[in-house]
């Protein structure tokens, strides 16, 4: 339907799979998207600037996605840190289907796709990637963020990508002014529009 969104927990539109061919940590993968989920044509464009920005995730540990979609930033974090406990969350049941089959393809057998609520409330996250979902409205984008990065473990650290016309500069000010002292938030770099936001937390 015309209302659905690809941040609504069942889409109501036909599922019109298709197959996508992508590189991933290196490798030439081709996974399965579909109608109703976000970016259902390839890796987006301010995916591809935080996974070609960011550094290498952890390689042990809990890490996270938050809003994998369809899985190329769970995928991506699970072949580059196979040693790693890596988590995609969303709430888009469609897309949790299509993360699951597309990380078994990829042989990204270290990758958990949940529900938000199906993670284990004690667990803490060495390293979280996330392109966040902008368009679900500022409230709600603020509730999964702080969710989220109060997460992450002593010494770890978040990379965000966020496009500038969407607000990216005004987020990260909200973020800075939002955290507690035990966080630090900087732009790591600009690239295409977008903003990559680093978020540490210290002891």
């Amino acid at each position: 339907m015309a209302n659905d969104h690809y941040f609504s927990a069942n889409p109501s539109s036909e599922l019109r799979e298709r197959q996508v061919h992508v590189t991933l940590a290196g490798r030439d993968l081709t996974l399965a998207t579909a109608a109703g989920v976000f970016s259902p044509d390839g890796v987006d464009r301010g995916t591809r600037v935080l996974l070609g920005s960011v550094p290498p995730p952890a390689d042990s540990g809990a890490l996270l996605d938050v809003g994998c979609g369809w899985g190329p930033i769970a995928i991506t974090m699970a072949l580059e840190s196979p040693e790693a406990e890596v988590w995609g969350v969303d709430v888009n049941e469609r897309v949790l289907g299509l993360a699951r089959s597309n990380a078994a393809t990829a042989g990204a057998t270290n990758v958990t796709v949940a529900l938000p609520d199906e993670v284990p409330a004690d667990l803490r996250f060495r390293t979280i990637w996330s392109n966040p979902p902008i368009r679900v409205g500022k409230d709600e984008l603020h509730d999964i963020l702080l969710t989220w990065l109060p997460r992450l473990e002593v010494g770890g650290d978040a990379w965000l990508v966020v496009s500038k016309d969407l607000g990216g500069d005004s987020l990260q000010r909200w973020l800075r002014d939002t955290l507690d002292d035990a966080f630090t938030v900087t732009r790591a770099s600009t690239d295409k529009g977008f903003r990559v936001i680093r978020v540490q937390r210290g002891a």
